[in-house]
């Protein structure tokens, strides 16, 4: 199911059972998995490999070039998992230097005019709503969302089932579990609706919101708080890994 005005190079690999509609352009190195469908007018690059089931819908652009100053023409990659959708007028990025990867993992949404820059690595479950932007090198943890016109800094990382409000601007990690919003971002409550989503026991979900609490204790700096965490915590699994997120943090954590 290929249409007739899609343009295809013999350098691309591709499953035998793809929609590609009208328009469409597939470059050298592209692999594509099974079932992925194409729209129209959609555009992949490569290097690049895309598993099985992807959505890409009209005037996404994926695989292009990185946009970094640095950029001399080496081969660079970016690699795609499982059933992602990429809505209107995204754009991802391949890496910088030589061998360099973007990677996405699987069950991702995209959302129009959303941005994923080179070296980014995002996980799985994510959502990145409308002109939400990740600068290069940024990590996106599982089930975490970045809200509409939202923007990450480079290197910064947003920790697993945390929450960036709409139109915040993001320079240091988000620790995990957390709401993050304002300009400049503060950590604001719990990603509530979320944990119960994700079917959270009401025991972790309370445990998770005292952390939270000590966590932005004004009383307390940074170090602090982790070591008053780790005193009166130290059986759960979900604030040893807030603990550890904070700990590993290279730019600081939003509090």
């Amino acid at each position: 199911m290929i249409h007739h005005t899609a343009i295809i190079s013999p350098a691309a690999t591709l499953a035998k059972d793809l929609e590609i509609g009208p328009y469409c352009i597939i470059g050298g190195g592209v692999t594509l998995a099974s079932g992925c469908h194409l729209t129209h007018h959609v555009s992949l690059q490569g290097p690049s490999s895309f598993g099985a089931r992807n959505i890409f819908h009209p005037f996404c652009s994926i695989g292009n070039k990185t946009q970094d100053l640095k950029y001399t023409g080496e081969p660079t990659l970016l690699e795609v998992g499982e059933d992602n959708e990429f809505r209107e007028f995204v754009t991802v990025n391949r890496g910088t230097a030589p061998g360099e990867k973007t990677i996405i993992g699987s069950h991702n949404l995209f959302l129009t005019y959303s941005h994923v820059a080179h070296n980014c690595e995002v996980g799985n479950y994510c959502i990145l709503s409308n002109n939400g932007t990740l600068a290069g090198h940024v990590i996106v943890e599982d089930y975490a969302i970045i809200s509409g016109l939202a923007a990450v800094h480079q290197f910064c990382r947003i920790g697993q089932h945390s929450l960036v409000g709409g139109c915040t601007k993001i320079v240091k990690d988000v620790p995990p579990y957390f709401i993050a919003d304002g300009n400049p971002a503060e950590i604001s409550a719990v990603n509530l609706v979320g944990l119960q989503r994700r079917n959270f026991s009401d025991e972790d979900i309370q445990t998770i919101r005292a952390a939270f609490k000590k966590f932005c204790d004004p009383k307390l700096n940074t170090s602090q708080a982790m070591q008053a965490l780790t005193e009166e915590f130290p059986d759960s699994p979900h604030v040893q890994n807030l603990i550890n997120f904070v700990n590993n943090s290279q730019r600081g954590v939003i509090r």
